[in-house]
């Protein structure tokens, strides 16, 4: 009996079977961000490159572009307003951004204990802040601190206390905008501590508790540390967003009393629209990116200083 064998063929692939093989894992990833590509030059380049090239320039809406060079830069940098919002703008980041920390953390501390009662719904409720509008917010805290009319006031007057100048004190304004700026974007902050918070191996914070820690000692010394990475996100994103905020507090005050309590980014509308000079504005825009991106970079090296140490 014959045994039939089969030829095993020793062709080998050529060039463009080749290329086709590795080209198919090459487009698959490149489909997959394309659209992501596409939206971030479309509503993040191309707007940056606008503002730049406005800056250079005399614009104020209408017409040809006329380029002014540095002009607006060298007026910039003598514009006593711009120092002025730039300086309430630092004061409110430095008041801000503790009070956001220290908040999402306690929350989130509080809603992973063993010992509390209702988290499911005190997440629920701690998370709705987070789902308004920045606007609604402002219109929200305008009635409660507003000094004619507001809530706060009603009640402690019918207390017989004195009504707070809420709106025409500079002081008590920033104060008002920084509890409702607390108030509004703690509940992101505080998801992020409870996910951080869950990571945590339960064998440490026992291990330290059959050695005697207290409650204190065992959050200072192993779970503050550990959520270091999940704080310094915390605290950059706080950083940025403070720097930028705006539409609360145009609908909260305005940014009042007067221009007392005008941050950076409202100075630029103001500038921009109301006073219909894009040019300066655009100017105003570009320096705050810098200011951004110097406070981004120094966060990040003094972050991989400390992982290193």
């Amino acid at each position: 009996m014959t045994a039939v064998t089969t030829p095993v063929s020793t062709e080998r692939p050529t060039p463009t079977a080749r290329r086709k093989g590795r080209r198919a894992p090459v487009l698959a990833p490149l489909l997959f961000i394309s659209v992501a590509v596409v939206l971030f030059c479309l509503f993040f380049l191309w707007p940056g490159a606008l503002g730049l090239l406005y800056s250079f320039t005399s614009y104020r809406g209408v017409g040809a572009l006329r380029f002014v060079g540095l002009d607006n830069y060298v007026d910039l940098a003598g514009d006593p307003s711009f120092y002025a919002a730039l300086t309430r703008t630092a004061l409110y980041t430095v008041l801000a951004v503790p009070a956001h920390y220290v908040a999402a953390l306690a929350i989130a501390v509080l809603l992973t204990s063993t010992a509390a009662a209702g988290k499911s719904a005190a997440r629920v409720v701690f998370f709705l802040p987070w789902l308004i509008s920045p606007i609604v917010t402002g219109v929200i805290w305008r009635w409660l601190f507003g000094e004619n009319f507001g809530f706060v006031n009603v009640l402690v007057q019918a207390f017989g206390g004195a009504a707070a100048q809420w709106q025409t004190d500079g002081t008590l304004a920033l104060i008002v905008v920084i509890i409702a700026g607390t108030w509004a974007g703690t509940a992101f902050n505080m998801l992020l501590f409870i996910a951080a918070l869950r990571n945590i191996p339960r064998s440490y914070l026992e291990a330290a508790e059959i050695d005697g820690a207290n409650s204190w000692q065992r959050f200072r010394r192993i779970t503050l540390p550990l959520l270091g990475p999940t704080s310094f996100m915390v605290v950059l994103l706080t950083t940025i967003g403070s720097m930028k905020e705006f539409a609360m507090i145009q609908a909260l005050n305005g940014g009042g009393p007067g221009t007392e309590n005008m941050l950076i980014v409202q100075y630029i509308y103001r500038t921009g629209f109301e006073r219909a000079n894009i040019g300066y504005a655009s100017a105003v825009s570009m320096v705050l990116m810098v200011i951004l991106i110097v406070i981004a970079v120094v966060q990040l090296r003094f972050d991989r200083k400390s992982d290193l140490s």
